[in-house]
């Protein structure tokens, strides 16, 4: 396949696959970008974007500082981070221009940040990701999804769901941040205490345990996904055998339908024309100050996770002394 321009950007090399299990070449996720671009964009604007990157000789990998061969005309932010004391200069994927530069270097996957570029602490959602066990059918992670969603009802809250575009699933409720004295640390508040509920629903199924060996198969509620976090975009392409999209679903249809369903090659074709995420997506609400007094009480999960890892290895140690 010819280079060819798109939106003022010379795209290369549209021939390669984008992996050996992709079934699909660098050329048809331009196609599939391009086509889904004015659902996507609305839910990248405005966001540090993180992206997954494949080239060609290399492993995956992913990307939050900008490299400097970047174009000055694609938008940017800079942001400190405290992890790795350094300032980043993250892409804002807010045109088609932008987005068509982004998959021209390979970029695969879109991670865009949970809160806007003005404050990344302050997320306009709050996310529950839903994380099946290995070998698990789609079926558990439907059914801890509707414990979920029992949770949201039961406070007065909706959400909307889409595939993660890998295994699993996220629920997202648009948070209205008004009267929020922290508005990052409440919203994780009730995103714990939202879990906590799911997982007392049905604990046979569901597990709000961090730790991989203590979930005893259960799909896991990650309820972690606060901060400066991202997640998965909707129509996000992941790298995953057969190139899986991250797609919006109904409630009605979730029992219904498989991840793999819905692909860079297969997408367009059960959107039909719409927006079901923008459909689908609640107008933002309140948090109920009673769910996020009951987060306040549960530790945070990487944290309670830390010191539990560290307990355990002291006492292998003393076991083993």
């Amino acid at each position: 396949m010819p280079g060819q321009q798109r939106h003022g950007v010379d795209l290369t090399n549209l021939d390669q696959p984008l992996a050996a299990d992709a079934e699909a070449t660098k050329g048809d996720l331009v196609d599939y970008l391009d086509a889904v671009a004015d659902r996507m964009l609305p839910v990248l604007a405005d966001r540090p974007l993180t992206v997954l990157r494949v080239l060609r000789g290399r492993a995956p990998f992913m990307q939050k500082n900008l490299p400097a061969y970047t174009p000055e005309w694609v938008p940017t932010v800079h942001l400190w981070a405290e992890a790795s004391h350094r300032d980043v200069r993250y892409a804002l994927c807010n045109d088609r221009r932008t987005l068509m530069w982004l998959v021209n270097q390979r970029a695969v996957e879109y991670h865009p940040a949970l809160g806007l570029a003005d404050d990344i602490y302050r997320p306009t959602h709050l996310i529950l990701d839903l994380d099946p066990p290995d070998g698990a059918e789609f079926a558990a992670v439907v059914a801890v999804a509707e414990l979920v969603r029992r949770a949201l009802a039961d406070v007065g809250l909706t959400g909307a769901v889409k595939t993660s575009g890998s295994r699993g699933v996220h629920v997202f409720v648009p948070v209205d941040l008004d009267g929020l004295a922290t508005p990052g640390e409440d919203v994780a508040a009730a995103t714990r205490a939202l879990a906590a509920r799911a997982e007392a629903l049905d604990p046979t199924i569901a597990t709000t345990a961090f730790i991989v060996s203590d979930r005893a198969g259960k799909v896991f509620i990650d309820a972690t996904r606060s901060g400066g976090a991202t997640v998965a975009a909707a129509y996000s392409p992941r790298l995953r055998p057969g190139t899986p999209v991250s797609f919006p679903v109904a409630w009605s249809d979730l029992a219904s339908v498989r991840p793999a369903d819905f692909t860079i090659t297969t997408a367009l074709t059960h959107l039909g024309g719409r927006d079901p995420w923008a459909e689908a997506m609640p107008a933002p609400q309140r948090l109920p100050e009673e769910l996020i007094t009951h987060g306040r009480t549960i530790p945070v999960a990487r944290v309670a996770a830390m010191h539990e890892g560290k307990r355990r290895a002291r006492a292998r140690r003393q076991a083993g002394g």
